[in-house]
């Protein structure tokens, strides 16, 4: 796991603070969103270069690792 966040930052200069691939504005956002609307890995590639197979299922394990950890405080 943390082999693959090493393709994360975070940088409240860069997109609002949203996680984002290194050295680019790609969040983890773009990339979820990019898969649920039907496209392939090699489809986001192909449009987005700098990505690689790795950095998007960084992305991916990134999500389910947030969602993992994720609390909710019920109001009492």
């Amino acid at each position: 796991m943390e082999n693959l966040l090493k393709h994360i930052t975070v940088n409240p200069e860069i997109r609002s603070g949203k996680p984002c691939i290194v050295n680019t504005r790609i969040t983890v956002a773009d990339i979820l969103s990019y898969l649920a609307s039907g496209m392939s890995k090699e489809e986001i590639i192909e449009d987005f270069p700098q990505l690689d197979s790795e950095k998007i299922l960084s992305a991916l394990s990134f999500a389910a690792h947030r969602e993992s950890v994720t609390k909710i405080a019920l109001a009492s």
